[in-house]
Parts: C-alpha cells; structure tokens; sequence
C-alpha cells in the first residue's frame, strides 16, 4: 500500500482459507475479500479481473509485493492510448524477504511471445479493455496460463510497454510451481506447443520431434533476448 496513489481497490481471491488470512484481511477496511470455492489459481485470477471495477488491473500472488511508487508509474505510462499494457524487470526475494536477484527482462516481441514468458506477471498491468475483449487465463494451462495469456493478448493486436524499472518483488519459494524440474519442464514444452498452434493456427502433433523443434527455436530466441536487453536503456522511464 505504499504508493502514495488514492484511487485503486484490493481485492483479495481466496480459496476458503482456514488459516488466519480472513481474520489478516478484515484489518483492512479498503480490501474487497472474497472467499469461496475456485477451480484453480488460474479460475481465481478469473474471478479478480472480473471483479475489479478500475481502468487498469494488475495482480499478485500472496507473497509478492509492488516497489514503492509503481502505481504513478503504471498510470502515467497507460494514459497513452496506444499503449494497453505495461511491465517491468521484477526484483527475486527469498523465504525471509531477503534480495538475492534481478529478473532483467525487454521490450515485447510477439512471436518470442509463443516460446518464452518473459514478461512478470508480477510486474503487469493491463487496460480492462482486455478483459471486456474476452481475454482471460486459460484454466486448462497448469504452468504456461501466464504465457498464453500474454501470447493472447500480443496476438489480438494489443500493444505492451517495457519500462526498464522495477516495479514488483517476487518472493522465491523452494515450492514454487514453476520450478524446472524435468516433469515441469516437459509440461511447459507441451503446453507451449500448444500455445503455438492457437496462435499460428497450426494443428502441429505433439511428439518428441515436435517437442525437440519447439525446444530448439528456444533456445535460439534466448540468445535473441540477451541481445535485445543491451537496448534496455532506451525504455528507461521519464515522469513529467
């Protein structure tokens, strides 16, 4: 909350906790709590952006948190018509809320869109535009929902602003879904692959070749992304 901005709501999303996060929340009279069954974190992120009320929305998970001062940031950025979205680098804290890393991150690039999720959801804000487009997370994507829901959007002709800051921390679990482990791994290719023929309006098989060509252009697009953040100074931003 320590944004030194008025005009937004919290909503929380909760799957019927019975821990103290009811009792945590009621110390807070501005947040808007909403606790009942869900199908998933990706049915309860559904279930925020179809409750919020403001032009620009955003989320976090329960242990991340915004940097100081990111809501100016995020709205003066979005006053552009022609920019629908925006995000940022994002800081890695650990269990204790200790620093350990940057996430440097780029500028958006839609067909890379459809290999690597290089955009923080943590960092995101979007229009609700994109809601009303009829854009939401893919309940039936179990580790790349955050991927294709930036594929979808990138690929329905919405634009998204890289700002070269920080404007979240993400808290590093050693239980984190997304952790690479081979059965997660896979799990991503194969969801990828799936993410690619949606968009492309291909009807590609998954198989183990298929999987390996998807792997290989992966690889090829990070070499592409460690040489497009040599250009990250150029999306530094500049308030009035």
């Amino acid at each position: 909350m320590n944004q030194g901005y008025e005009s937004f709501e919290h909503i929380i999303i909760d799957n019927c906790s019975d821990d103290e996060t009811p009792a945590i929340a009621a110390k807070y009279p501005h947040v808007r709590f909403i606790s009942e069954p869900d199908e998933g974190q990706s049915d309860a992120l559904n279930k925020g952006f179809r409750a919020a009320t403001g032009d620009i929305i955003g989320w976090l998970n329960a242990d991340d948190f915004y940097m100081p001062d990111t809501f100016k940031k995020v709205e003066y950025v979005l006053r552009d018509p022609k920019w629908s979205g925006v995000y940022s680098n994002v800081k890695f804290i650990d269990g204790d809320g200790k620093f350990t890393r940057d996430l440097v991150v780029h500028r958006a690039m839609r067909l890379m869109s459809l290999f690597h999720c290089y955009i923080p959801s943590t960092t995101f804000f979007f229009k609700r535009e994109i809601i009303d487009d009829g854009i939401a997370i893919d309940k039936d994507m179990h580790i790349s929902m955050d991927k294709d829901f930036f594929a979808h959007i990138l690929y329905k002709g919405y634009k998204l602003r890289f700002v070269n800051d920080f404007f979240a921390s993400f808290r590093w679990h050693d239980s984190n879904k997304s952790l690479d482990t081979k059965e997660t791994k896979t799990r991503r290719h194969k969801e990828g692959l799936t993410i690619l023929n949606r968009y492309l309006g291909w009807k590609l098989k998954i198989t183990g070749f298929s999987l390996a060509v998807y792997k290989t252009v992966g690889m090829f697009f990070m070499v592409v992304r460690k040489g497009m953040k040599a250009f990250n100074s150029r999306y530094n931003l500049k308030l009035d």
